[in-house]
């Protein structure tokens, strides 16, 4: 079964972590996802289909070479089986630094239409509709198992086509699943407005194809990469207020993880939607779907495993579980350091500013405020200047630890200064909702001072105002 991109990520990352060369890397993603050796040479030096057709041409450029009619479709054709032309095979050799024969570029170089005589006979014609005749003369012990070889394989390929029937090729299918790891890094920086519109595009040529009658591991891929744009259209409307939605988008995102069939994708599906009654309630909620996701993920040490468990702790302290908020700290710190974290600047990865984020959430409300600041101040150090609202998140987890610390007017300035210098395209429901939380947990006689009617008047302004 062919696996998707995120599988020959991890793949690639891992073999140059260990110093592995390009050619193991190759048969470590032959052996793993199923590829061609053609596809498995571009995945191995982690070029998309259209990086690999620009360096080729930047090559030929250099190199003083007549450029190839050539574009990312016509390369993924080549990879799935098309044969390219001798003197295409040889810039493709020169590309990846090696030969035909671990290219898997071996053959006959015969004319497209004789070739096409053979590949692309229907079963009928290979079978044939009466019996097949066999040479009968002298010497024909040997034609005729040559013979009997040629229909047999002839007849294999006919019915692995018909099977293979899909109304998406492998070139669309790796296409999209570009457009999907895209989405996962913008997702990061982007406002969630402009991020919906995306979402929903990308998603809806993803449906088109799903609606069709696909091979098994092609309705698989689809299936996830529904799950993970779909996940990602509820994260933004909850960012954005609109809890209803979001809520219903987390089902449909549940749904499309389920019926992939992939343990840690519908792990990450539900700790990603425990976010919601995080922040909106109710708490017990994101609690038991964060132990869904842990318990889904069977202890194996993944970057969903420790998100689950660093999300459990989160919400287990501000229900007052102690005792259980540590245990499920020291478990996603453990899964933490065992686990391949992923791409930092992918939505869908666990990096450590990450780790660091939900500890701080989760000390805050143990009230054990000096590891509170320290988890701020390692993971605002860690935030690329370029982000979303992390580090507004995480200076709001400062002013409630100075409210713990009786400093109210200090807390309540933090509070609205941050609130104000967040961009006003991320200056969304969900951020208002978290300054608002700093007032929640005063007591009434405290609601009325000015520090606090303050803070109020700022998260009342219109949107634009500053």
């Amino acid at each position: 079964m062919a696996h998707g991109l995120v599988c020959a990520e991890r793949l690639r990352a891992e073999g140059t972590a260990g110093d592995r060369s390009i050619q193991r890397i190759v048969d470590e993603l032959i052996d793993c996802c199923g590829v061609s050796r053609l596809r498995a040479h571009r995945l191995a030096h982690g070029w998309t289909l259209k990086e690999a057709v620009d360096v080729l041409i930047e090559l030929c450029d250099e190199e003083g070479i007549a450029r190839p009619r050539l574009d990312a479709d016509q390369l993924g054709h080549w990879e799935t089986g098309r044969q390219p032309r001798a003197g295409t095979i040889d810039l493709l050799c020169r590309l990846y630094r090696t030969d035909t024969t671990t290219l898997g570029l071996m053959g006959d170089y015969r004319g497209w239409g004789e070739a096409a005589e053979v590949h692309h006979r229907p079963v009928c014609a290979a079978l044939g509709s009466t019996p097949v005749r066999l040479p009968t003369q002298a010497g024909s012990r040997h034609a005729a198992s040559d013979s009997i070889s040629s229909l047999v394989d002839s007849a294999r390929r006919a019915v692995e086509r018909t099977l293979a029937l899909t109304t998406v090729s492998t070139t669309q299918l790796e296409l999209l699943d570009e457009r999907v790891m895209g989405l996962r890094r913008d997702y990061v920086f982007t406002a969630p407005a402009v991020m919906l519109g995306r979402l929903l595009g990308d998603l809806e040529e993803i449906r088109l194809h799903a609606a069709e009658r696909q091979p098994a591991n092609v309705q698989v891929r689809l299936s996830e990469m529904t799950a993970v744009v779909s996940a990602l259209i509820a994260d933004a409307l909850m960012k954005l207020g609109r809890l209803d939605d979001s809520e219903r988008w987390y089902g449909t995102a549940r749904m499309a993880a389920d019926d992939s069939g992939s343990v840690d994708l519908r792990a990450r599906v539900r700790v990603q939607a425990a976010m919601l009654p995080y922040y909106y309630g109710p708490l017990e909620k994101a609690a038991e779907l964060a132990r869904q996701a842990r318990l889904l993920n069977r202890g194996r040490p993944t970057a969903t495993g420790a998100l689950a468990a660093a999300a459990e702790a989160r919400a287990l302290a501000r229900l007052g579980r102690t005792a259980e908020a540590h245990r499920a700290i020291h478990h996603a710190q453990d899964m933490f350091e065992r686990c391949d974290q992923g791409d930092p600047e992918d939505a869908w990865g666990f990096p450590e500013r990450r780790l660091f984020l939900y500890l701080s959430g989760t000390y805050t409300y143990l009230g054990e405020t000096g590891r509170a600041r320290a988890a701020q101040q390692q993971a605002l150090v860690l935030y690329p200047d370029r982000t979303g609202i992390d580090p507004a998140l995480l200076r709001l987890d400062q002013a409630v630890c100075l409210i713990k610390e009786r400093s109210l007017a200090e807390a309540c300035q933090l509070a609205g200064r941050t609130y104000l210098q967040v961009p006003e395209a991320h200056r969304t429901e969900i951020l208002g909702s978290r300054a608002r939380a700093v007032i929640d947990i005063l007591p009434d006689r405290l609601r009325t001072t000015r520090a606090v009617r303050e803070l109020g008047d700022v998260l009342a302004l219109p949107p634009g105002t500053m």
